[in-house]
């Protein structure tokens, strides 16, 4: 039996989703459907899927899919552009507070940007030198700083190599490179999981990079990230051992709407 899906598409710095409106009646796809709609030759084409759905004591409940089809940890970006597509729909106004898998969010909304509350983070975890980390805001990140912004080109291969090591393979880990640009300003790249490709930006990476260059330099306050889709913001409070207070900042733009048969 086949099925109209309605859906809306919104990039947030590169990073695109499918977004479903599930507020009044809900239903489920398969995992083959939702990689179907994802395909960027044979679907729609977008970095992951969400259904916007209702939950007591929230605005909403965020539903994310990766674009293979498979549930995934929180998407930074993904948060931001539900926020712009439950506020464009008006069932919420300029501020709301919404249940994603990793618990609750508190998001801002403007005529130019979405600002949404990370996680706090209590543990960022140095792996071999005082250039590469391993944290979870959300979703588990692997960042590794680099002076030279010509190696963010080989994401892809470094991205592979880290994510498919004896030590991440079975779960996989989001890996970024990071080039400091000097005065709390760097310029990322990141291999993400689930896509197992490189995307043009990544909410939660570039939350992992500001904190882990918060972490380096001891320092807090707010870094600006650019990645190949655009420019974030981080704001974020350090006490030395945990981070909070954490607000990812940045645009998030409807593309278009449409109608699919599945």
């Amino acid at each position: 039996m086949s099925r109209i899906v309605e859906f809306s598409k919104y990039q947030g710095t590169g990073n695109d989703f499918v977004l479903i409106n599930q507020m009044e009646a809900q239903y489920d796809l398969s995992t083959e459907q939702i990689a179907f709609l994802c395909h960027r030759r044979f679907g729609i084409g977008a970095d992951g899927l969400m259904f916007l759905r209702p939950i007591e004591g929230y605005d909403f409940e965020m539903v994310y899919y990766n674009s293979d089809g498979h549930p995934s940890s929180m998407c930074g970006n993904g948060g931001r552009c539900i926020v712009k597509f439950a506020h464009d729909l008006g069932y919420i106004q300029s501020e709301t507070s919404f249940l994603a898998i990793d618990g609750p969010h508190f998001a801002k909304v403007d005529a130019e940007t979405v600002a949404l509350q990370m996680i706090d983070v209590e543990e960022i975890i140095a792996i071999d030198d005082e250039n590469t980390f391993e944290l979870n805001t959300g979703s588990p990140h692997y960042i590794h700083f680099t002076e030279e912004i010509e190696d963010l080109e080989k994401i892809i291969t470094y991205g592979k190599i880290v994510r498919y090591s004896d030590k991440y393979a079975q779960n996989g880990i989001n890996v970024n490179l990071v080039c400091d640009l000097g005065k709390n300003e760097l310029f990322m790249a990141t291999y993400e999981r689930g896509v197992e490709d490189e995307t043009y930006s990544c909410g939660t990476g570039v939350t992992a990079a500001a904190l882990a260059y918060g972490y380096k330099h001891q320092l807090e306050g707010q870094v600006k990230v650019k990645t190949k889709g655009g420019t974030l913001w981080v704001n974020f409070i350090n006490n030395g051992q945990q981070f909070y207070k954490v607000v990812l900042i940045g645009a998030a733009t409807f593309i278009f709407k449409g109608s699919v048969e599945l």
